[in-house]
This record gives structure tokens, C-alpha cells and sequence, in this order.
């Protein structure tokens, strides 16, 4: 397929990827591909279904004035949010990509269709620009999940199959024949089909920018304390939390160790706080679940104790990704499509493999631990409290990063063969989220999200 893992790790800024990254995305690219932006006198925004239902809780109105003043999330430096956004607030206009100044305010620039969404998918966006000749020029975009973003009647060009690629596939099964006929290992094979686009240096240098990217999300998570933004005043717990297990190191009688493990669940805490307070982080393949295949990852280089550990975890990250790739292609990465199993279940099972194919773990191996890690979340509600990747958002990454051990434990110890094929669960899961109900896949409007009285957040 034609998809780059590139395109599925994307580095950018909290808090949610389809809400956050998508819209500060389609907002700039709206505006980039506009050749009568000199002309333009007002803009505004019209967010559809799940984007209005939680987008402020999401930060959806944040990052789409971010876009139209030209940010991109890669580059944007969170530091200088807050500033930007007051600046616009208290000017009463926007500068649209810091070229074309006009007046703007979100309270008469963004409006919210609660009780509409748009055909292709719920997280749907049009974008108006008034000109000074009183004509207009619109475009309709969708947020599609991991930070992708379609236009109207543009079909997602990571579903292609592209014939330059030396091992294209559109299934897992495609993919182990390939691995058999060529005695390729998956990671191999997906290394093959990047240097299609990119160099070795390059490549490397790309998966150790994700690496270190993830590395020091984590730390920072380690070090950061207080309490999240939004309303709900969710104190974090990943820097307290890990403090007391090493003064606490040594374990009495009758108490929990505080091991390896338990680490894993921190680290995986500690990134999806950064990712809540709109920090740096990188989808993985969202942002929802940016917190478990960084907490594998540590796991890995610090606790498996790797001949190689620069090698082993670009292999790691290659393997994952030929399963994120597949979840997009033939399922969904996206809560408001499928529900969180399409957000944290991607995640523990692209961890999972990507555990096993840098221990050394057969095809057969990575397959099995892909498919059980999502087998165990076949059927995950996205149903956040307040419209907040907070609850129970933070805690189910810890959740995830454990599975996905548990995951790749059991298929290093199997020898490849199972009942169930990750193709069928991937397609189960597929199902499962056309099934499921829309009040349970980021709207707020079912699960903990009304089941939970809250007081002083933000409205969604």
C-alpha cells in the first residue's frame, strides 16, 4: 500500500489527533490551496458531528485558528499557543498565513453543527472564505483519524496500491506469503518499500526522530506535575507515581512489586498527560493512544536488555507500522468512526508486534502478537468524560502497553500457529465499529461521558 510510516507516526501536539492534528492541518492546507487569498476579507469554519460535539474539549477550535494563521503541527512550538490565541482573541482579527489580515473571532468564525455530520465521515469540516467582490470559495475537509485529512470526494491516497513498491500488500496474509517466497522478515520488507521514497541515512535518521521524539515525551511526562487543562481538574499522577516506586524499591511482605511493568503502565501515563496538556507528541497511530508503543519501546531498550538497541527499535517500528497500515486500510484508526478499539486496540497490537520482530520474533510470531493484542479490545467505546482525552483516556494507554507485553510474551512462546488471523480480527473490528452505536464513538453523548456527573469543564 502507499502509505509511508511516516505518514502513520506523525509528530506533532496534543491533545487528539483527528480533533487537534486533522483540523490545524486541513485549515492551513484549505488556505494553501486558495490562489485568491490576497482577496479574501472574512473566513469561518463550520465543524460537523463528533468535531462539534468535542471539539472544545478537544482543542478542535484552538488548532483550526492555529492552521489558518499558518501553523502546522509538526512545527509548532506549544510554548507560544497560548500567546498566539490571546493575541487573535484580543485583536479581534486573524492574520491568514501570516499574509492576509482579517477580521475574525471564534464566537462569529467557528460554528458548531452538533445535530449534523457530512456523509464520508463524522468528523467533517467546511471552510468558507469571503472575498472582496462578495464570492466565496469553499471547501469541504475530513479528519480521518492519526492526523489524515481527505477533501470532499477525494479518496485516501494511503489506500492505493502503488507498483513501484518491491513488496506491496493490502492484507497480513499478503504479507507472509511475501515474507516466505523472499525469506524477508516483515520489518525487512517495510524497510524496502521506504527506501522507495527515502535514502538508509534518511530512513534511520527519520525512525531515531520518531524514537527520540517518543523518548522525551515520556521524560517529560516523568518530570511534569499539576493538574490538566480543561475543566475537570484531573491532577496527573505519572511523575508522583514513579517518584514513590523507586524510594519504595525494596518490596515487604504482603505489597505489589512496583517492576518493570509497572513502569510500562507509568511511561504509557506519562505521555498521554503531555499529550492532554497539549504537549509534543508523536500519533502513534493517534493521539488518544500516543502513550503505548513509546512505553513498549522503553520497555524494550531498557528492560530486554537488546544486543543492538538503535536496531532493534527501528525494526520494532517498522514491524508495528505494517499493522497500523492495515487497521487504516481495511478497518479504521479512527474513535469517531470505530471507537477507542480502533485507537488504543491499534496500539496494543501494533506494539505487540512490533515487541516481538525486535526480539527476534518469527512472521508468524508478529502476526499472532498483532492479533491478540486487538482481539482483546474488539468492542472499545471512545466515550470520554467532558470531551477531554483525559478519562478514561490517560489510564487505558497503561492498560494498553501491558497487554501488548502480554501479547508478544505468549506468542514467543507459541509457535506461530492460532485460530484467528489478524485479517479477521482486523475485519471484526471493522464491523464491530459500523455496528456500534454513534453516542459511543467520540461524542460524549454515551458511556462514562454521561454516566459521570462533572462540574466546571469546558462544554462540549
Amino acid at each position: 500500500m502507499n502509505m509511508s510510516i511516516f505518514d502513520l507516526f506523525k509528530i506533532g501536539v496534543g491533545p487528539s489527533s483527528s480533533h487537534t492534528v486533522g483540523p490545524m492541518i486541513a485549515a492551513r492546507r484549505f488556505l494553501l490551496e486558495c490562489d485568491v487569498l490576497d482577496q479574501a476579507v472574512a473566513v469561518e469554519v463550520h465543524l460537523y458531528g463528533s468535531l462539534a460535539l468535542t471539539g472544545v474539549g478537544h482543542g478542535t477550535d484552538h488548532a483550526v485558528i492555529l492552521g489558518l494563521m499558518g501553523e502546522a503541527p509538526e512545527t509548532l512550538d506549544p510554548a507560544t499557543v497560548s500567546t498566539k490565541l490571546s493575541q487573535v482573541a484580543a485583536s479581534g482579527r486573524i492574520t491568514l498565513l501570516g499574509l492576509r489580515r482579517v477580521p475574525f473571532t471564534a464566537e462569529s468564525g467557528l460554528l458548531w453543527h452538533k445535530t449534523t455530520s457530512l456523509p464520508e465521515h463524522p468528523n467533517g469540516m467546511r471552510f468558507v472564505l469571503h472575498l472582496a467582490d462578495g464570492k466565496v470559495t469553499a471547501r469541504t475537509y475530513y479528519s480521518v483519524g492519526g492526523g489524515f485529512v481527505t477533501m470532499a470526494g477525494e479518496q485516501q491516497s494511503a489506500t492505493k496500491q502503488d507498483g513501484m513498491l518491491p513488496f506491496p500488500f493490502a492484507t497480513m496474509s499478503d504479507l507472509l506469503k511475501l515474507g516466505k517466497t523472499h525469506g524477508m522478515s516483515i520489518a525487512s520488507m517495510l524497510r524496502a518499500n521506504e527506501l522507495v521514497r527515502f535514502g538508509h541515512a534518511e530512513l534511520d535518521a527519520g525512525l531515531d526522530r520518531i524514537w527520540h521524539t517518543m523518548r522525551d515525551c515520556i521524560a517529560r511526562g516523568l518530570e511534569n506535575e499539576g493538574e490538566l487543562p480543561g475543566g475537570l481538574r484531573v491532577k496527573r499522577r505519572a511523575a508522583r507515581l514513579f517518584k514513590d516506586a523507586h524510594i519504595g524499591a525494596s518490596v515487604r511482605r504482603n505489597e505489589l512489586p512496583h517492576d518493570a511493568t509497572y513502569h510500562v503502565t507509568l511511561y504509557a501515563m506519562a505521555v498521554n498527560e503531555e499529550n492532554a496538556a497539549g504537549g509534543r507528541v508523536v500519533t502513534a497511530p493517534t493521539n488518544g493512544a500516543a502513550g503505548i508503543i513509546p512505553a513498549v519501546l522503553r520497555y524494550y531498550a531498557e528492560d530486554c536488555r537488546p544486543c543492538d538497541a538503535d536496531t532493534g527499535i527501528r525494526v520494532f517500528l517498522l514491524a508495528a507500522s505494517a499493522v497500523g497500515m492495515l487497521c487504516k486500510r481495511n478497518a479504521s484508526i479512527s474513535g469517531a468512526e470505530v471507537g477507542c478499539q480502533g485507537e488504543v486496540g491499534v496500539a496494543c497490537a501494533m506494539a505487540a508486534a512490533g515487541l516481538v520482530a525486535a526480539l527476534g520474533g518469527t512472521n508468524e510470531q508478529v502476526e499472532n502478537a498483532a492479533e491478540i493484542g486487538m482481539e482483546h479490545h474488539l468492542g472499545m467505546t471512545c466515550d470520554p468524560i467532558g470531551g477531554l482525552v483525559q478519562i478514561p483516556c490517560i489510564e487505558r494507554n497503561g492498560m494498553g502497553a501491558i497487554k501488548a507485553i502480554t501479547a508478544a510474551s505468549l506468542a514467543l512462546r507459541g509457535d506461530g500457529n492460532h485460530f484467528v488471523s489478524l485479517d479477521q480480527v482486523i475485519e471484526t473490528m471493522r464491523q464491530t465499529g459500523a455496528d456500534m452505536q454513534a453516542k459511543y464513538k467520540e461524542t460524549s453523548l454515551g458511556g462514562l461521558a454521561v454516566h459521570v456527573i462533572t462540574v466546571n469543564h469546558t462544554a462540549c
